[in-house]
């Protein structure tokens, strides 16, 4: 008899689980194959647009996958540093088996989670609540409670071409069963489809003809946490495919699952296949395509970008039609994926079931792609299961805390027909959701659920109380101009004609805090405060006036949940809005913008339109 039982451990599983031991509870772990613990089945990276805040929120509420991030990195990049702080994002080129083996070593560490390797066949339910699970070898481990994080295995299908085979990655069994068992319980289940591009030999590669990608000079991290920074990287490289490659790829349309009808599930509409980007864009000649390593001390290299899963005798001949390919060779090809999910919106908002008191869903089970948001997922029901078997109340984060709660009211409240992956423009606050500021939201929750030790939440007190600090004395200081003027007019910026605060100066867009150094009042204040204090008081002193509007909004949003929309509004006359929302909206004919904001497709910006146009 355990506390909780977890079912699969990829990155949802791996989070649930070691988050429940870390609380307290007795956990086990059952995984079909031990040697793939928290496998990266896909591209080796983590974060990235938004994903990277996701990471950040993880590591915040005392999660393990920022810290497994920065520990197997080979590469570091914060993307969108040109734009906004808001859409800063971390993204970092992982070592695809030291990530792994971190992650195993991590739940190993855990004294309160065990292991056993075998496939979960059956849900055993008595009376409405979860008691446990049946393996393939007719094993029944007992639980309070269950955690489902099966992935792509649930009745997962491989397609190569014509070629299909049951399978839940390339090489390794699907799991059967437990889609059954829900079913006849009542649930609801679907369709999904994804897909991965071939795996090829870097050493056949030629380098010289494509456009090296390096990380960034001073490589940052995930985690708050102390953990090594990089002191070298590997670097990335990006080609284009061209006419003739496309030319090639519609040669096996009519042997393509996707074409043809094999394939009836729908795929991730942002992260669509490489035959399927030449038949919806025909007017492109070109198609980006990323070189990624697949660790240190491997000659393997991901094709990001080359999602296929046409004939392996297209793959190969449209990829050695890509500059640096000419010579390639092949480690494994590309294929698409079809596996049953549950619609999300059978869970609470806790993500445990409806239908079965007990029984939690996370990760691709709820209709997601990504790591980063299954291994979300898998914390917040990790957590969740162990505070109500302590009858305490469900950790549920809302959507001006985190993206997690913006991942999971999205989920619960909208559903998805499509794999749901987290953008920025999901989040209606994100000047508040940054990827600097996550501790700072979460940190505090995560201390008090017992997830932080306190160690980990000392470290992030005295960080605060840092930029608390220098936060007040820009804003306290004065500054004449005959310290600063010399400076501004170096850097184009105007001159002060009087004294002003240092906190003034700061704000302006020209300026960075960089730029100041030479200010005697800059250096002595900014000497001994670390590189994070420094960038989050820059961000929340520039952009004091956006987050103070920002906060007033999140009260605002909230009374918005009744504003009628009336029936003969015309939802095709709103340019404004994304093709997708407008489609939705046209389909469904929301009666309230409350009702609108929950329609999967319209975003927050979607929503913002409609009250302009509806004169609030």
């Amino acid at each position: 008899m355990y506390d909780i039982i977890v079912v699969g451990a990829g990155h949802a599983g791996s989070e649930a689980a070691h988050a429940a031991g870390r609380m307290g509870s007795r956990v086990l772990l059952i995984t079909m194959n031990m040697e793939t613990i928290a496998k990266m089945s896909c591209n080796p990276a983590m974060g990235g647009v938004a994903k990277g805040q996701i990471v950040r929120e993880i590591d915040a509420l005392g999660g393990m996958s920022g810290i497994i991030s920065d520990k197997t990195m080979i590469q570091f990049r914060m993307l969108n540093r040109s734009k906004g702080p808001a859409m800063w994002s971390p993204r970092a080129q992982s070592d695809r088996i030291l990530f792994s083996n971190e992650w195993r070593l991590a739940l190993e560490n855990n004294k309160n989670v065990d292991f056993y390797q075998d496939m979960v066949v059956d849900v055993l339910v008595n009376k409405g609540k979860v008691t446990g699970v049946k393996t393939a070898m007719g094993l029944e481990f007992h639980a309070k409670s269950v955690i489902l994080t099966s992935g792509t295995f649930l009745n997962g299908l491989i397609h190569i071409g014509r070629q299909k085979f049951g399978g839940g990655r390339m090489g390794e069994r699907n799991s059967i069963g437990i889609t059954e068992k829900l079913v006849e319980l009542g649930f609801e289940s679907g369709r999904m489809k994804t897909g991965t591009p071939p795996r090829v030999d870097s050493r056949s590669l030629d380098y010289t003809k494509m456009e090296e990608q390096p990380g960034d000079e001073s490589p940052d991290k995930f985690s708050f946490h102390p953990t090594k920074p990089l002191t070298k990287q590997r670097s990335c490289h990006i080609t284009y495919t061209n006419p003739d490659v496309h030319t090639v790829l519609r040669e096996g349309f009519d042997d393509s699952p996707m074409f043809n009808g094999t394939i009836q599930s729908i795929g991730p509409r942002y992260c669509p296949s490489v035959e399927d980007k030449v038949n919806r864009f025909a007017e492109r000649d070109r198609h980006q395509v990323f070189v990624e390593p697949e660790g240190w001390n491997t000659v393997e290299v991901y094709v990001n970008g080359f999602s296929t899963s046409l004939p392996l005798d297209i793959q190969s001949r449209a990829i050695k039609l890509i500059p640096g390919f000419e010579n390639v060779k092949i480690f494994r090809p590309g294929y698409a994926i079809e596996y049953d999910y549950f619609p999300p919106t059978q869970l609470k908002i806790s993500l445990e079931t409806k239908l079965v008191e007990n029984l939690y869903f996370a990760g691709q089970i709820n209709g997601t792609t990504g790591y980063e948001e299954a291994a979300s997922q898998g914390l917040i029901a990790g957590i969740n299961a162990h505070r109500k078997l302590n009858d305490m109340e469900p950790l549920v984060l809302n959507r001006s805390q985190a993206y997690i709660g913006v991942l999971i009211d999205d989920l619960i409240n909208k559903g998805t027909e499509e794999p749901y992956r987290m953008f920025t423009s999901r989040a209606e606050y994100r000047i508040l959701l940054r990827q600097d500021n996550a501790d700072q939201r979460l940190s505090p929750i995560g201390y008090e659920i017992g997830l932080l030790e306190k160690e980990q939440f000392e470290r992030f007190e005295n960080k605060y109380d840092n930029i608390r600090k220098l936060t007040n004395y820009l804003q306290a200081t004065s500054i004449a101009p005959i310290e600063i003027n010399p400076i501004l007019e170096k850097k184009g910026s105007t001159p002060i004609p009087q004294n002003y605060k240092l906190d003034k100066i700061v704000s302006r867009p020209e300026l960075q805090l960089s730029d100041l150094q030479g200010v005697a009042k800059i250096n002595s204040a900014t000497a001994n405060y670390s590189k994070d204090v420094l960038e989050t008081v820059e961000i929340e002193t520039k952009y004091a006036g956006y987050i103070l509007r920002e906060k007033e909004l999140v009260d605002k949003m909230n009374k918005l949940e009744y504003i009628k929309i009336h029936p003969t509004f015309d939802f095709s006359k709103v340019k404004s809005l994304s093709s997708e929302a407008r489609e939705k909206l046209i389909q469904i004919k929301p009666e309230t913008i409350g009702q609108a904001s929950r329609i999967s497709g319209v975003s927050p910006a979607d929503i913002s339109v409609l009250l302009v146009h509806l004169g609030r």
